[in-house]
């Protein structure tokens, strides 16, 4: 196993196989000792985060595989806190793209002239860039493409997987009684054919979860959603 990616929550090994392990970490991303799903630091370290974290993402990949939608995902070890995917190609240096169901985070400090804290949208779909200097800039489609990260058809692909995924997950969350504000995925080019596929992980810290009105922290979101 080859160490080729030391990530903030995540650190990423090379199988001789081909395929890479990602092993969970206890830290989370925030500022201030605050958890945030959209800060580029690590804002604290939460015991118990990293198989909290596969734990969730083993659940929703799965309910993802079952529904035919493609994904990285080939197994996972929770004793270890590891998750083995197949390659994949990154957009550029690295995509997230956000969907928003409730204005929060990093929508209301930049449209807080106009929106209200908390208020409904229409699965916002909002592509950011990876990049911690520039504090993961929006980016628009036009500029996607005239920069050669992706074609206008692979923007429109990404998109319709992101509204379809957060809705599925948007769903899973209903289930308990928990509303769905947010969700960041990662998406990446798998197989000989380059294909779409979700990549990274879904867990509670790549979202904001809401129960009557009270933020969810990721270690209890784990533990509500797997509970019986």
């Amino acid at each position: 196993m080859k160490l080729v990616y030391k990530g903030k929550t995540k650190d990423v090994y090379a199988l001789d196989d081909g395929n890479y392990l990602l092993r969970f970490k206890d830290d989370v991303t925030g500022e201030d000792g605050v958890f945030d799903p959209g800060a580029n630091t690590v804002g604290l370290t939460m015991e118990g985060a990293g198989r909290a974290g596969l734990r969730l993402t083993k659940l929703f990949f799965e309910v993802l595989n079952e529904k035919g939608i493609p994904t990285h995902y080939i197994d996972a070890d929770m004793e270890k806190a590891e998750m083995t995917v197949k390659p994949a190609e990154f957009f550029g240096y690295g995509l997230e793209v956000i969907c928003r169901y409730r204005a929060v985070g990093s929508f209301m400090r930049r449209y807080g002239m106009y929106a209200k804290e908390g208020q409904p949208l229409d699965a916002f779909v909002e592509f950011t860039l990876k990049d911690d200097a520039r504090q993961d800039p929006p980016i628009t489609e036009d500029a996607l493409v005239m920069l050669g990260i992706l074609s206008s058809e692979e923007y429109k692909t990404i998109k319709d997987l992101t509204k379809e995924i957060s809705g599925i997950v948007k769903e899973e969350l209903a289930k308990k009684g928990i509303e769905l504000y947010d969700i960041k995925f990662e998406f990446g080019r798998i197989g000989e054919n380059k294909h779409i596929a979700l990549i990274d992980e879904i867990s509670g810290g790549n979202m904001r979860a809401y129960k009557d009105g009270k933020h969810i922290e990721p270690l209890l979101l784990e533990k509500m959603m797997l509970e019986d």
